[in-house]
């Protein structure tokens, strides 16, 4: 993108006219990216008994990773690490498949750091552990600054306009962050601000989150972005794991020890056409994950992604198009209010206001109701299924009903507070993947 848009809440001098494009371009080039992508995503409960939560399929043909490169590669930023650890293989796999694209000959890559001993610790024991057990590799990039990505959450964001911002605040961090109602925004980093956008004060998933000073029903949460000067990335990193009392966590242990005696700054992610928080999605529930996917159903969902400007990018497999066949007073092959993926095939079967992955398959009488369908699921006849989400290889017998009765569901499956069904294949006695 030739025309840099930045946050309309922020004032700052020439370097963000629309002229000076090639000096945020500067910035994007002289910055590497780490996507931490090595969590176990507990919360999104058997979702990610068998693959790293950033390896979830998310919106029809995409994983949850591909958001945070995306934006890497939209915004300029293209050496990118991706530090991996918990049952990576599947998100490994995408990555080769799918991000293969970059010039090596032009210092482009995305680089893969799983957990492997580079120094006396074995595992990545925090956020914090996980970069400075790469620190040897980043110094051989010799970046002038790091952006640090959480690898799971949905949004699309231009990094560069916060790049100049934390430049020109001369910050030595700078957080990403976003309003959020303050009653769920104890599962995330809460700061306090100044009127310049200094972080005052910084707490990890507190119980009673501050709340914003004009806006008591509102909270600044962290995005899980961070804008670092390298050098002073470095300093802090070695600081941070000479302490024997810290977790080695970005978010518990570094940033608040930051808190007063350095520049840490705040960036406030906004819609700059409306004036209102940006699209950013935590999808870290089931109830989150379901309701994220069917919100881009909507006529105008927030998140679009059919924007050409600012494509997500992806390994898609090769499918032929979705098909939908018989038309019959009682066999009808039919989607209502849905998005569905290449390779479906719909056979006398009614699809309404639910999102199919690619590859699944719907037999004759059975009816799929505000679900999610992921990829490989095959749905025999006079099925059932509503208000569920339905994991990857799942073959659901004759008359399956899920959805109607929570009780009946909660013996077999997984129902969230919130009534969504989750079925895997395991909970149907389906061995897909041998743990021995």
């Amino acid at each position: 993108m030739n025309q840099i848009i930045v946050n309309k809440n922020w004032t700052p001098g020439a370097i963000t006219e629309t002229g000076n494009s090639r000096f945020v371009s500067r910035l994007t080039k002289n910055t590497l990216g780490l996507i931490l992508a090595g969590g176990c995503g507990s919360r999104l409960n058997q979702l990610t008994r068998w693959r790293a939560k950033p390896a979830v399929p998310f919106g029809g043909q995409f994983r949850i990773i591909d958001f945070a490169l995306s934006n890497c590669v939209n915004s300029g930023i293209r050496r990118i690490g991706v530090l991996t650890q918990y049952k990576a293989h599947s998100l490994i796999r995408h990555i080769q498949r799918g991000w293969g694209f970059l010039h090596g000959e032009f210092d482009e890559f995305v680089e893969l750091l799983p957990a492997q001993q580079r120094l006396e610790s074995c595992w990545y024991l925090g956020t914090a552990d996980a970069v400075y057990q790469n620190l040897d590799i980043i110094r051989n990039h010799n970046p002038r600054y790091v952006l640090i990505l959480a690898g799971d959450h949905i949004y699309k964001m231009d990094y560069g306009p916060m790049l100049a911002y934390h430049v020109e605040k001369g910050a030595e961090l700078t957080i990403g962050c976003i309003e959020m109602p303050v009653e769920q925004a104890s599962d995330f980093g809460v700061m306090r601000v100044d009127l310049q956008h200094r972080v005052t004060d910084f707490s990890e998933k507190p119980e009673q989150p501050a709340t914003l000073p004009d806006r008591p029903d509102r909270a600044l949460i962290s995005m899980g972005i961070y804008i670092f000067d390298s050098q002073f990335l470095t300093e802090q990193l070695i600081n941070d794991a000479d302490n024997i009392d810290s977790q080695h966590d970005f978010g518990r242990d570094l940033i608040p020890a930051l808190i007063g005696n350095h520049r840490v700054y705040a960036y406030r992610f906004q819609d700059v056409d409306q004036q209102r928080p940006a699209y950013w999605r935590d999808v870290g529930t089931v109830d989150a994950y379901w309701r994220s996917n069917l919100e881009l159903i909507g006529v105008t969902p927030e998140l679009n992604l059919y924007d050409r400007e600012w494509p997500i990018w992806t390994y898609r497999e090769q499918t032929p198009p979705a098909k939908f066949v018989f038309d019959e007073p009682h066999r009808r092959g039919m989607a209502i209010d849905s998005m569905i993926s290449g390779g479906c095939i719909i056979s006398g079967a009614i699809i309404r206001h639910s999102l199919l992955f690619n590859n699944v398959s719907v037999d004759e009488g059975s009816r799929v109701e505000n679900s999610v369908i992921l990829p490989e699921v095959r749905i025999g006849k006079q099925c059932q299924i509503k208000n569920a989400i339905i994991d990857k290889g799942a073959v659901l017998p004759d008359n399956t009903v899920i959805g109607d009765n929570p009780q009946r569901d909660a013996e077999r499956f997984y129902v969230s507070p919130g009534g969504v069904v989750l079925v895997t294949p395991d909970m149907l006695g389906q061995v897909l993947h041998h743990a021995r």
